[in-house]
């Protein structure tokens, strides 16, 4: 599980792990992890060139003694300080100390810039808010034109630490090297846009961070933990029976789409409900097709109702209904959040971005920009499990003290009509094979992700296609078993 703190936690950690080493030791601890990673990523560090942007904080402290051990290998290193007169006193000695030289912002710092093999970003850290100042914007930009690999000092200046916003220009990295622990703007969009590659160097906070972490993103060691195995007694029913409603007559390859995902999400069988039965019964003959309505179909362990639902029935009975729901697509459209809190079962919502923006009132791009509180905020509002779709894919529950989790998987190429279609229906089969809501979420966005890595392999593709490839995310994630 790979886990991200926030920047509160983090300071308090530093602290009370800098209230037991000397002064100014946590510091150098990174600085020498930075210069390691930088060493890793130049090969030959004697006679390359590097450019230090500093700042007047202890990120710029970090890359000063950074470009001092560097200096003694060898490495040309120069430092553009962009607050002169208040760089770090003790890493700035010792840059000097090593053979590093001063700059100002003048010609000779941008020629520099051009002739840069690595530049490291030390212009912000993780209190920084609202994008780069004015004064730092031009070295910026110069660096990310120079052609040199920039490093970004544990998180790109200009990007929030706390929430993955990113309130005006940032300087974008081709690697982070972030120090103890992953901040939640390292995981989600649109700041872990601007991260690249990223490295934690463990500077030994681990023993002064809380047991529950602000975000927390699934790896295949948890997934596969949760992954369902059929015992030798098994049966269809004792794995548990999904409900789809889904399609329309103008949309019935979205009803095939969300039973295709269903099928291969680990329920026992599928129930079908809904007017795109005979083409479900084309490409599935395997699924179970109810012509009446969700109340009459015969009992599920869970319903997924929404994808291509048009003005169909449905919702209401599934609402009704004593299993967990999960509510997409068209069915998000008219979704009243008191009808939501009053079920006694779960609710598990997926909205994209634009879904989102109309279940809180607000514009798409606000939901955009600022994805952690939206899904935090649907989530405390709709008494529901919410998993917000995109870029970066979150999963959050109602309680506010459980971490969002952040979706590792995924590419571009996922962004095609009818993919979320199919990852309703997988969800939808987790829940009924008896998933909690966050885990049946949270894994089912993996998988799904998985699959269009797998499926696309650097090229376009289908929805039908991520849904083929499911049963090879699921053996990669557990090796086959």
């Amino acid at each position: 599980m790979r886990t991200a703190y926030g920047v509160e936690t983090v300071r308090a950690a530093e602290r009370a792990l800098m209230a037991e080493l000397p002064e100014g030791a946590l510091m150098r601890r990174a600085a020498a992890g930075l210069a390691a990673v930088c060493a890793g990523l130049l090969g030959r560090v004697y006679g390359s060139r590097l450019v230090l942007l500093v700042g007047s904080g202890d990120n710029g402290g970090d890359a000063l003694y950074a470009g001092a051990y560097l200096a003694r290998r060898g490495a040309r290193v120069g430092a553009v300080l962009l607050a002169a007169g208040r760089a770090h006193a003790g890493g700035l000695a010792a840059l000097l100390g090593a053979g590093g030289r001063a700059l100002d912002t003048g010609a000779e710092a941008y020629a520099q810039l051009a002739a840069a093999d690595l530049v490291l970003d030390g212009i912000t850290g993780i209190g920084g808010h609202g994008g780069l100042r004015p004064d730092a914007v031009p070295p910026a930009r110069a660096a990310r034109e120079s052609g040199a690999v920039v490093v970004a000092v544990d998180l790109p200046s200009g990007v929030e630490a706390g929430d993955g916003t990113v309130r005006g220009e940032a300087l974008r990295a081709d690697v982070t090297v972030t120090f103890g622990a992953y901040k939640p703007g390292l995981l989600i969009d649109p700041a872990a846009g601007y991260t690249g590659a990223v490295r934690l160097v463990d500077i030994g906070l681990g023993p002064y961070l809380p047991d529950v972490p602000e975000a927390e993103a699934l790896q295949h060691a948890d997934v596969a933990r949760l992954l369902p195995v059929p015992a030798g007694e098994s049966d269809k029913y004792r794995r548990g029976l999904v409900g789809v409603v889904a399609g329309s007559a103008k949309y019935p390859g979205a009803a095939v789409l969300a039973v295709a995902g269903a099928l291969r999400g680990g329920a026992g069988g599928v129930r079908y409900v809904g007017p795109g039965g005979p083409a479900v019964l084309a490409r599935f003959p395997e699924t179970l097709v109810s012509e009446g309505t969700p109340a009459e179909a015969g009992r599920v362990q869970a319903w997924a109702v929404g994808p291509g639902l048009a003005e169909g029935p449905g919702l209401d009975d599934v609402l009704a209904s004593d299993v967990p729901v999960l509510i997409d697509a068209d069915a998000l459209r008219t979704l009243d959040a008191a009808a939501v809190r009053a079920r006694t079962a779960p609710t598990v919502l997926t909205p994209h971005a634009g879904e989102a923006a109309a279940l809180l009132g607000a514009e798409r791009a606000e939901v955009e920009a600022g994805r952690l509180a939206a899904v935090r905020e649907i989530a405390a509002r709709y008494g529901a499990t919410v998993l917000l779709k995109g870029s970066t894919t979150l999963v959050a529950g109602p309680a506010p003290d459980v971490p969002v989790r952040v979706n590792p998987t995924g590419t571009s190429w996922l962004a095609t009509a009818g993919s979320g279609d199919v990852l309703s229906g997988l969800t939808g089969s987790l829940l009924a094979a008896g998933f909690a809501p966050r885990d049946a979420a949270s894994v089912g966005a993996y998988l799904h992700g998985l699959a269009a890595r797998l499926a696309a392999d650097g090229a376009p593709l289908a929805a039908h296609d991520v849904a083929d490839h499911l049963p090879a995310a699921w053996r990669n994630v557990t090796g086959g078993a």
